[in-house]
């Protein structure tokens, strides 16, 4: 399925139903009365947003969402049927945008917004019945639905975010430690659109895990994917850098030779650096919210090294070293999410 994160709707409430304008014929009643009935009401377009959805593919290839109109008045006083409401699936995270403004942001699972309202039906001529006017000839049109065109962007939810250049082992790492199924491949951008998991600890505690594209330098300025997608982490309440020295900025590999403790150490900061400046460049409060280092691949000696060598980044992250190919360090890893989450972030902000 073809991800999609922004989409343009035009959206349209039900129209009501014109009333009725009509007449008793009884064998009985040598002058019938006006018994036309009222028109029903149109019905409302209403987002409803779900969980298990992750784009907005079904509203790109359909962006005209309209509800039933409200059918017309009939004799006897008989209010017309109402029309039926659109229930519109959307991607739990979903924003939604009317003339650049924020109008709604479904963020809970099942939550509802009304898009759109129905219009009124008319009323029929048995209404406008009074003692001037014993026989009105005339009903009410019904009311045209509301129509709104809104801008829907999805920001993923997620509790942590996992954030590096290409092909250093986000997705693996996030197959690893979560229930997954992330594409893995060995070339850069391999991950294309947000992936979640969820990560299980102990009985109880449960969050969940984003790995999003890789970011490039000048991701926050629109080179590459990464400004793309760097909105799925603005939800998140703590980042991940994951780190692997084998590859470039490009998610390519570099040169390989012996490096020597000072060039492992100048390039572990340097793409650390690297990372943290787009994450700053895009938000403060993304850079604010890494807090642990994954350095993975360490069943390669370059990231072994620096995981040894790298000592003052342990005082301000939880730094982990990790192999996702010989399953060591993922349950540290884990810990370390679940400690800076339930620890680090007050409960009220947790919960939100």
């Amino acid at each position: 399925m073809k991800f999609v994160d922004e989409v343009k709707v035009r959206i349209r409430g039900g129209n009501g139903g014109p009333g009725k304008v009509n007449w008793r014929r009884e064998a009985h009643v040598p002058k019938g009365g006006p018994d036309g009935g009222d028109g029903g009401d149109g019905g409302a377009v209403i987002f409803v947003a779900k969980k298990n959805l992750n784009t907005l593919i079904d509203l790109a290839m359909r962006p005209d969402q309209k509800a039933k109109n409200g059918e017309t008045g009939a004799e006897n006083n008989k209010t017309g049927a109402d029309g039926d409401s659109l229930y519109v699936n959307i991607p739990a995270g979903t924003q939604v945008y009317y003339k650049d403004e924020l109008v709604a942001d479904l963020s809970q699972d099942e939550c509802m917004w009304v898009a759109a309202r129905g219009g009124k039906g008319g009323k029929g001529n048995s209404f406008f019945k009074n003692s001037h006017n014993q026989a009105p000839t005339h009903a009410q049109p019904g009311v045209k639905g509301e129509y709104r065109e809104f801008t829907l962007v999805l920001k993923s939810i997620a509790d942590v975010g996992l954030v590096g250049f290409p092909n250093v082992g986000k997705s693996t790492l996030l197959k690893s430690i979560s229930r997954s199924h992330a594409k893995v491949a060995d070339y850069p951008f391999t991950t294309l659109e947000p992936n979640l998991g969820v990560v299980t600890m102990g009985d109880d505690a449960k969050f969940v895990v984003a790995d999003v594209p890789g970011l490039i330098r000048g991701a926050s300025e629109g080179k590459g994917l990464g400004i793309e997608f760097l909105k799925h982490l603005e939800r998140t309440k703590l980042l991940v850098l994951v780190i692997d020295l084998n590859i470039d900025q490009h998610g390519y590999k570099i040169e390989d030779r012996k490096y020597s403790d000072e060039e492992i150490v100048e390039l572990y900061t340097k793409q650390k650096e690297g990372i943290l400046n787009e994450l700053k460049n895009y938000s403060e409060k993304l850079f604010e919210n890494v807090k642990a280092i994954a350095i993975s691949k360490c069943d390669l000696d370059i990231n072994k090294t620096a995981g040894e060598l790298i000592k003052e980044d342990y005082k301000d992250y939880s730094l982990v070293p990790i192999s996702s190919h010989y399953e060591t360090g993922l349950d540290e890893i884990k810990e370390a999410m679940a400690k800076r989450l339930f620890t680090d972030i007050p409960k009220q902000e947790a919960n939100t």
